[in-house]
């Protein structure tokens, strides 16, 4: 796969389901990685799920501050470290999380954004910020997998920001990530249909 092909992935038009193009910085940085077709292909649609998370946030809860641009970054990149470690692409594995910030690290992205890379399943380490909860949260629902534990994290932000009790979030919320997770099986569908190896 070329540079150019993984650009064209990264952005060009997905059919059904259709999701946005990642971020220009971020599809140069998976052409610059050789990242597998079905990387670039998951990462369009946690980007997406986490697009659409943002946009909820900003509608539904806009006392709460964050940075937006940053969230859809970390998306679209939270996973680049299974470039260097393809095998995570299709089993278990942790080896992406560190060797993806060091990628970005050594790419020049900004600490305050390749942070994801080593976060993104890390959502109770100390200091994790609402950002981070976002992407971990685009990069569970994207499957329609729901983790509680990251919910209520994300739910008892909601709150501190707006007044509103845990509960009263709780209500919006599931109803968000119940209708995000109706598209699951057509985004499983797109990555599933990328090869995992590059040709």
């Amino acid at each position: 796969m070329t540079a150019t092909d993984t650009a064209s992935l990264a952005t060009g038009d997905t059919g059904d389901p259709a999701l946005r193009p990642l971020p220009g910085r971020a599809a140069a940085l998976l052409a610059s990685a050789d990242a597998p077709p079905r990387l670039v292909a998951h990462l369009r649609a946690v980007h997406d799920v986490a697009a659409q998370l943002v946009a909820w946030v900003r509608h539904r809860c806009p006392r709460l501050e964050f940075d937006a641009e940053a969230v859809l970054f970390g998306a679209a990149t939270h996973d680049i470290g299974k470039a260097l470690h393809p095998a995570e692409l299709s089993g278990p594995g942790a080896l992406h999380e560190a060797a993806g910030r060091e990628l970005l690290l050594t790419h020049g992205v900004p600490a305050h954004l390749a942070r994801f890379a080593g976060t993104h399943a890390s959502w109770t380490a100390p200091g994790i910020g609402v950002e981070d909860l976002l992407v971990s949260l685009a990069d569970k629902v994207w499957k329609n997998k729901r983790v509680a534990e990251l919910e209520d994290l994300v739910m008892a932000r909601l709150a501190a920001a707006d007044g509103r009790t845990p509960w009263e979030w709780f209500l919006e919320l599931d109803e968000t990530l119940t209708d995000l997770g109706e598209g699951a099986d057509r985004r499983l569908a797109y990555q599933m249909s990328h090869p995992l190896t590059r040709r």
